[in-house]
């Protein structure tokens, strides 16, 4: 038995089946690379799901993370605060966009963050209702998935959700949901569901992440911004995926030149350790009493310097360019790929800076999932030495997440792979 196969059989009995993993068993990694319990390397495209946009161990975190181990790991900064905290709070108020003045706090998870966000619009507001969106995802905990719009599998079996979330659509035009429609049917929403002077927030991802990678129009982002300000509710960005620097800004917001009240972020944020933050107008963030909002971990030192390294990272790369850089390589191949005659099964490839995805079909004229296509893609590709992850509310959708450092040969030898891949799977099917 090969030692993956006992650490599958390991994990089936002790881990919780909810649990759900691949079968690579990760034993080291490095930027773009993976190596797995059997010597095999991979490619990875997934980037632990946008978060080691620094690429895996670049040597700035991993030297501060050392250095701070070296101090203390933990205090709780509740109980004993510390420097670094603070001065991560003051970076990340200059760095989200917004002339206005600004705080922040820290937590652990994108979840937390995006609860969090949620209460304090509730505390500033007075009011209870939120607004989110088809294919939304926002987190596993209670609020967190009742705010996502996927029910499998995050909400299946899991009873009742919290009352007073709201979802409204989505736009997307390849599934006939157009801009004009999804505003409509908001504005039928405020009419008939739920008065808007009720509503503390609404919350929208830039990119949709588990929902599709399918990206909010500017305009229905200006829009919805025009909205919040008509009724006095607060416009929460989740750059929980599509922040630190993945869609060639800092925040995927900033394409649209609009300026939400609150920002949550996790992922990219401390390049592998688990830290996020809600950022915002200093009213709204102060609006929670003394002691609502903290936790024990929230803010980890360790986490933290982690994060400073990775803003410093970002600047000194600009990994905002190379995000473009990498998009353009990906989309570029993808597209001359779709083009190509027998490859009618890519519906659509789309995508801001490097968060890009394609859409895997069975007729270009219905745009009818092809769920079964893209596992077999993934398959494909994890054979031959790449790892991705599909998507999408219809399960059919491959997204495509490296490294922002990723080397140039290594993009293009995974391009080459993901090529491969789905002519095989595409082949297989028709055979």
């Amino acid at each position: 038995m090969t030692q993956s196969a006992t650490l599958a059989a390991r994990k089936a009995d002790a881990v919780a089946r909810g649990v759900a993993t691949r079968g690579i068993y990760a034993t080291r990694a490095e930027n773009a690379e993976l190596w797995d319990a059997e010597g095999r390397r991979f490619i990875d495209f997934a980037a632990g799901i946008a978060v080691n946009n620094t690429g895996h161990r670049h040597p700035k975190v991993m030297a501060a993370v050392a250095d701070q181990a070296q101090a203390f790991t933990h205090t709780c900064f509740h109980v004993a605060p510390y420097e670094g905290y603070i001065a991560l709070a003051e970076r990340l108020n200059a760095a989200t966009p917004g002339n206005f003045a600004k705080k922040t706090m820290l937590v652990t998870t994108g979840a937390e963050a995006v609860e969090n966000a949620i209460k304090m619009a509730r505390a500033y507001t007075g009011r209870s209702g939120v607004i989110a969106f088809s294919g939304a995802f926002h987190g596993r905990t209670l609020l967190g998935m009742a705010l996502t719009g996927k029910v499998a599998p995050y909400k299946k079996g899991f009873g009742a959700m919290p009352p007073e979330i709201i979802h409204a659509p989505f736009p997307n035009p390849l599934h006939g949901v157009s801009e004009a429609e999804a505003l409509g049917q908001l504005e039928r929403l405020f009419a008939s569901s739920v008065d808007p002077e009720r509503v503390a927030a609404i919350i929208i991802e830039p990119v949709q992440g588990e929902g599709g990678f399918t990206i909010a129009p500017f305009s229905f982002l200006r829009s919805l911004r025009e909205i919040c300000d008509q009724y006095g509710i607060v416009l929460i960005a989740d750059e929980v995926q599509a922040g630190m620097a993945r869609t060639g800004r800092m925040f995927g917001f900033e394409h649209a030149g609009v300026v939400p009240d609150l920002v949550t972020m996790a992922k990219g944020l401390a390049g592998g350790f688990p830290l996020s933050a809600v950022t915002g107008r200093a009213e709204i963030v102060d609006a929670p009493n003394p002691g609502g909002v903290g936790g024990t971990y929230a803010g980890n030192p360790l986490a933290v310097a982690a994060s400073h390294a990775v803003l410093d990272v970002i600047a000194e790369e600009n990994l905002c360019a190379r995000a473009d850089e990498i998009g353009e390589v990906i989309r570029g191949r993808l597209t001359a790929l779709a083009a190509r005659q027998g490859m009618e099964c890519i519906g659509e490839v789309r995508g801001l800076g490097a968060m890009n995805a394609f859409e895997l079909v069975t007729d270009r004229n219905t745009n009818a999932p092809d769920a079964a296509l893209t596992t077999r893609i993934v398959a494909e590709a994890e054979k031959r030495g790449l790892i991705l992850l599909s998507c999408g509310t219809r399960y059919n959708v491959i997204r495509l997440l490296p490294p922002l450092t990723i080397p140039i040969d290594h993009l293009a030898e995974a391009m080459d792979i993901l090529e491969a891949s789905i002519e095989a799977a595409t082949m297989a099917a028709a055979a």
